[in-house]
């Protein structure tokens, strides 16, 4: 395992994956160019089925932002697989109801970074299995 100091100043390009299931627990997996392993962060949220999964790529990101701010890291590049929520950011577009408080939350945490980027990414196959399964174990923390 490469154990290194990260540059938290320089920009990381970081690939999450994530899932949740029907009750609201969640798993991301937050893969860091340059890193072995990727970092795993548990989250909780309210599951609307009529957002057709859309909810859980907000409070993947949110809970990834936290974590990686507290860290230290400062600029960042995320990229996720759910082209909606990027949209969702770029267009400022008309947003459903069970969404607002999330987009506010989740602007709030990119807003601590000096340069973050949201851009789509599409994770490795084993990680994702690895959230899915993860959740559907119902082992997330």
């Amino acid at each position: 395992m490469k154990l290194r100091k990260p540059n938290f100043k320089q920009l990381h390009d970081v690939v999450i994956a994530y899932a949740a299931n029907l009750r609201g627990d969640g798993v991301a997996y937050a893969e860091i160019a340059g890193e072995d392993e990727p970092r795993r962060i548990a989250f909780r949220l309210d599951r609307y089925p009529a957002l057709l999964g859309r909810e859980i790529g907000y409070a993947a990101l949110i809970a990834v932002a936290a974590a990686l701010r507290a860290e230290g890291f400062r600029a960042v590049r995320l990229g996720i697989a759910d082209e909606r929520v990027i949209e969702d950011l770029e267009q400022r577009r008309q947003l459903p109801q069970a969404l607002s408080l999330s987009y506010v939350q989740l602007k709030c945490r990119l807003n601590m970074f000096s340069r973050v980027d949201v851009v789509v990414a599409h994770p490795p196959d084993d990680l994702a299995a690895r959230a899915r399964a993860e959740v559907e174990l119902a082992i997330a923390a």
